[in-house]
């Protein structure tokens, strides 16, 4: 277990609990607690909710929340349709119960805003990126699956800071592996042929989550490089969708071939590349990032 992560989440949490106001008896000055005005906000955004979907949602047992629900119903800010069964009644707001929500909102919206306003506008946007990284790397439940775009601005110095710890810390390959990445980002943008070469991104609930490029090496042929996804985003597929996007570009731009240069010890990669159809054609030892390591060619037809 890593105690200095461990101490770090629970440093936030003492800190957020008291941010929200979660630590009041009422939440926000109203009638409710915090658990009960959770249950409020979930009845308020969704189609008729049954109880075991709030019971899902707020990771709350049966019984708590059936008296959540009584007190609600007590205040007549809920009424309760006709469902199979007792647990399959459909919840929705009453007009009250409308009023008392959009109250409890505005008043939420109106603390938490307050504290923003001093934020600069680029402060305000890294803190967003901030908060939906921790949201996506903790299993938040807004992270989405992903969306890949192409590259803008800022994006080449995030992909080779990001790389270069990943492969220190995985490989050990430090500073060599880090000038290499600065060459080949640097360069494409420098070189950048339109409709022949591109880079493009993944991107995890606002988050950079993976990314790949591909550029022209030449007689006819592509070469993707640089593939990789975050640790955390790993199991949605997008390896392999960066990969079919290379392919398919390539293909439209006219390219006879694709290649690219990895190594034997990524074996995630290596997989996606043969499910993409790519085959080894050349295998090297090298000592450029320090250790000998065996480095590979990978080449198909197109």
């Amino acid at each position: 277990m890593d105690e200095q992560a461990v101490a770090a989440v629970r440093r936030f949490n003492r800190f957020y609990t008291r941010f929200v106001g979660a630590l009041e008896p009422r939440f926000l000055g109203s009638e409710m607690s915090l658990v009960e005005a959770r249950a409020l906000y979930e009845i308020a955004t969704r189609d008729a909710p049954i109880a075991s979907d709030l019971q899902a949602e707020l990771g709350i047992d049966a019984g708590y929340l059936s008296r959540i629900v009584r007190r609600l119903q007590g205040r007549g800010w809920i009424s309760r349709g006709r469902g199979e069964d007792a647990r399959r009644r459909p919840i929705r707001l009453t007009s009250e119960g409308r009023a008392a929500f959009a109250a409890l909102d505005r008043d939420q919206r109106a603390h938490v805003g307050r504290p923003l306003e001093r934020l600069m506008a680029a402060d305000r946007a890294t803190l967003v990126t901030a908060l939906d990284t921790a949201r996506a790397m903790l299993g938040g439940e807004a992270a989405p699956g992903y969306t890949v775009r192409t590259f803008r601005a800022g994006d080449m110095g995030m992909i080779t800071a990001r790389q270069a710890i990943l492969y220190d810390e995985g490989w050990g390959w430090g500073a060599p592996m880090e000038v290499l990445l600065g060459e080949v980002t640097s360069q494409f943008l420098k070189n950048f042929e339109p409709g022949h070469e591109q880079c493009w991104v993944a991107e995890r609930a606002g988050v950079m989550a993976g990314s790949v490029f591909l550029v022209d090496a030449g007689e006819g042929v592509a070469q993707l490089r640089l593939l990789y996804v975050e640790p955390w985003a790993r199991g949605l597929g997008i390896g392999q969708d960066l990969v079919r996007r290379c392919v398919e570009f390539a293909r439209a731009a006219g390219y006879r071939e694709m290649m690219l240069w990895t190594h034997t010890v990524l074996t995630s990669a290596r997989r996606i590349y043969e499910a993409a159809g790519m085959r080894i054609t050349e295998v090297e030892t090298h000592s450029e990032f320090g250790e000998p390591v065996q480095a590979e060619i990978w080449r198909m037809d197109l």
